[in-house]
């Protein structure tokens, strides 16, 4: 995913799904080096992890 859709999609208000390896997330900030993003499953659990932004798959 490119720099600018992950910044669309921070500022939409529409559920846009996102995966990454497969499962899904949500895209909690895109980090200041720009090229990773802060994510977490979609989901009860709230555990977080920083992914390259060029994982990201826009389903």
């Amino acid at each position: 995913m490119h720099i600018n859709r992950v910044k669309q999609i921070l500022s939409s208000s529409a559920d846009i799904e996102v995966k990454y390896n497969g499962a899904s997330v949500w895209i909690d900030q895109l980090n200041e080096d720009g090229h990773t993003a802060t994510v977490h499953l979609r989901g009860p659990l709230e555990e977080r992890s920083t992914v390259d932004i060029g994982e990201l798959v826009e389903e």
